[in-house]
């Protein structure tokens, strides 16, 4: 008799035992959720921004709505052998100023791309030296993001700016190049907005 008392009391805290652990389990379950919900709840979402200078991915896709322009379809030897006029961007993915810039040389392309070459350059593919090479983008990159150049037929340089630069005045050096009528004889070009990002010129 004291034999079966002992055994139901050894069997009550065996059951006593299981059932603190199980508490003890469900309790630190139930603080590693609630530790990785205010964990997360507290992580700002990651958006893709146009006025940052944080790297959300390719901007010409991006922002620009135009992933064809990188990387380049040509290079710039193949622009000298043709004597085709070249449009130079350095830029890089994790600029602000190359965010917004962007959607200008999508525009260029818009207008220029089937008589010059628009080559928007990521200036992380360059050397760090600059090269001598008339024909290496590197030669004409002054170490400033957003920077455009163009090249005449000739390859000589023509227009070399620094930053955002409005349309309108690459389009003025354009036209210059190709021999074109100034914009204030011609039929003017309006801009005409397409989304919060993209805008097209119209006649």
């Amino acid at each position: 008799m004291i034999f079966s008392a002992s055994k139901k009391l050894t069997v009550n805290a065996d059951s006593g035992i299981r059932l603190l652990r199980r508490i003890l389990s469900a309790s630190i379950l139930t603080v590693a959720i609630a530790f990785n919900l205010i964990l997360f709840a507290g992580t700002p979402p990651a958006f893709a921004s146009l006025t940052d200078d944080r790297f959300d991915g390719t901007i010409y896709a991006l922002y620009a709505g135009n992933g064809s322009l990188v990387p380049p379809k040509v290079k710039l030897t193949d622009s000298f052998k043709r004597n085709k006029p070249a449009l130079l961007v350095f830029y890089t993915d994790d600029s602000s100023d190359s965010k917004q810039y962007a959607i200008v040389v999508s525009q260029l392309q818009e207008f220029y791309g089937r008589e010059a070459d628009i080559m928007p350059i990521s200036v992380d593919s360059l050397p760090p030296q600059p090269s001598p090479e008339l024909t290496e983008p590197g030669h004409y990159y002054e170490g400033f993001v957003p920077q455009t150049v163009i090249l005449d037929q000739s390859g000589k340089v023509v227009f070399n700016e620094k930053g955002q630069i409005p349309f309108e005045q690459v389009d003025d050096a354009f036209r210059k190049v190709f021999d074109l009528l100034p914009r204030e004889k011609s039929l003017p070009l309006k801009r005409r907005v397409v989304n919060e990002l993209n805008v097209e010129l119209s006649k």
